[in-house]
């Protein structure tokens, strides 16, 4: 019995690990789909996981944008949020976080926004984290899984490469070489 426990315990150690890796499918199973103007992140309106009004205006001002799009069924996603939190709070002051709740059905899904809020609060995350609308709906049916981070300027332009899976390091980088 001690054996067939080991055994069982190392396979989920190892399916944890590419998880960890890889991220987890995107809840919708879209393949990624290449789009016309997919090098612009599409304006917006929604609020955020408290309520707030958050537009694209959210990108002005900042010379790099990390979004980090996630989920709250996503062990991957979730345990990455710790790290995201310190983060944020030791940017420079011309770069910033925010996440996508990829799961939210839009602005009023209050459930998932509730899962969230607790998510966050167990990180200590402060940064924004948005309900998509619409458009940003439709923008998510082109990720592959999540978490996948993407890189924003201030006029809403993508930049850099997408990272797919919990790889902080990768987004510290790509930030760093940015802000260059």
């Amino acid at each position: 019995m001690h054996k067939l426990f080991r055994i069982l315990l190392l396979s989920m150690v190892a399916f944890s690990s590419i998880f960890l890796a890889t991220g987890c499918s995107a809840e919708n199973g879209k393949a990624a789909q290449e789009t016309a103007n997919s090098n612009k992140f599409p304006a917006f309106q929604t609020v955020d996981v408290a309520g707030n009004t958050v537009t694209q205006d959210i990108f002005k001002g900042k010379k790099i944008t990390v979004v980090n799009i996630w989920g709250t069924f996503c062990p991957p996603c979730i345990e990455e949020m710790p790290e995201l939190g310190r983060w944020a709070r030791e940017m420079p002051q011309d770069a910033q976080i925010i996440g996508i709740v990829c799961d939210a059905s839009g602005p009023s899904d209050k459930e998932t926004a509730a899962a969230a809020v607790r998510i966050l609060k167990d990180a200590n995350v402060g940064f924004v984290n948005i309900l998509p609308d619409d458009k940003v709906l439709e923008f998510l049916s082109n990720i592959e899984a999540v978490p996948t981070t993407i890189f924003v300027d201030s006029n809403g332009n993508i930049i850099g490469e997408k990272v797919i899976g919990a790889e902080v390091a990768k987004y510290k980088e790509q930030v760093k070489r940015y802000l260059k």
